[in-house]
């Protein structure tokens, strides 16, 4: 492997471990609500991307009784040092009593993607609090 290679490893170890690429997938109510919460996010450098999907039809036990609703995935690209504040902005702006909230690992990625992920979630002013 060259050395070119190696500075241009997503995944390199010269990255602290919080740098590290995630994907986090959510479900919304509805359109505007993941759109809301989508710009929201990536105003607030929170994720660097957000992907609104189609609507999809979720089965789920719920207070006792199987339920089948109509929801909006989002899909967010960020770092495991922003998941923290993420997730405390989701759990006051998600319309749900508990919104699901799953973090992936990214294992390998377009080096410049993730650095550009990395750049914009970055929290320059050392200012943790949305605005």
């Amino acid at each position: 492997m060259t050395n070119d290679q190696t500075s241009n490893d997503p995944m390199s170890t010269e990255n602290s471990p919080n740098d590290a690429p995630i994907m986090v997938h959510t479900t919304c109510a509805d359109q505007d609500e993941a759109e809301r919460l989508a710009a929201e996010t990536v105003k607030n450098r929170l994720a660097a991307c957000a992907s609104v999907g189609p609507p999809v039809v979720s089965i789920y036990p719920w207070e006792g009784k199987i339920e089948r609703d109509a929801e909006t995935p989002l899909t967010l690209k960020t770092t495991r040092a922003r998941f923290g504040a993420l997730r405390e902005y989701f759990d006051e702006r998600h319309s749900y009593d508990v919104p699901e909230l799953l973090a992936v690992e990214v294992v390998d990625g377009n080096a410049d993607y993730v650095q550009w992920v990395r750049d914009w979630v970055a929290d320059r002013d050392g200012d943790d609090q949305p605005a």
